[in-house]
């Protein structure tokens, strides 16, 4: 997990994450807001919850389920 950081820079506050700046907004307020809402964000995707009707993966098997670059052989389809 990145160290999330609000620094005042003039009239305006700069969000940052490590040592890069991502956002610029003049509400301090508002930056801790959205610093919150992306944490809470990023940490409901690191940790998916399964249902207990899903069948265990296989940590060496590749999954492409969620990968929409990766389209099913036309002559497959039926």
């Amino acid at each position: 997990m990145k160290i999330y950081s609000i620094v005042r820079i003039g009239d305006e506050y700069v969000v940052r994450a490590g040592e890069k700046s991502v956002l610029k907004i003049a509400s301090r307020r508002r930056a801790a807001q959205l610093v919150t809402d992306a944490v809470e964000l990023l940490d409901s995707q690191a940790a998916p919850q399964l249902s207990p009707q899903d069948p265990p993966q296989d940590p060496r098997e590749p999954s492409t389920a969620c990968d929409p670059e990766i389209l099913p052989d036309a002559s497959e389809v039926p």
